[in-house]
């Protein structure tokens, strides 16, 4: 996108450690849906609550 935007211009990407990666919550919430381990994605504190409410049958906002 960049050099349709600007030709002239080069781009330097440097991917993140996994660490930083963005990953959005909608994701989490369908991995923890489906059983998968959301562990080294959320808190600690966050998984037990999140596993419980979509278990629940609570809708996602």
């Amino acid at each position: 996108m960049n050099r349709r935007l600007e030709p002239d211009v080069t781009t330097v990407f440097i991917p993140t450690s996994l660490r930083h990666l963005f990953l959005s919550s909608s994701l989490i919430k369908e991995l923890a849906e489906f059983g998968g381990d959301i562990s080294e994605f959320v808190p600690a504190n966050v998984v037990g609550p999140l596993k419980q409410r979509l278990t629940a049958g609570t809708p996602r906002p």
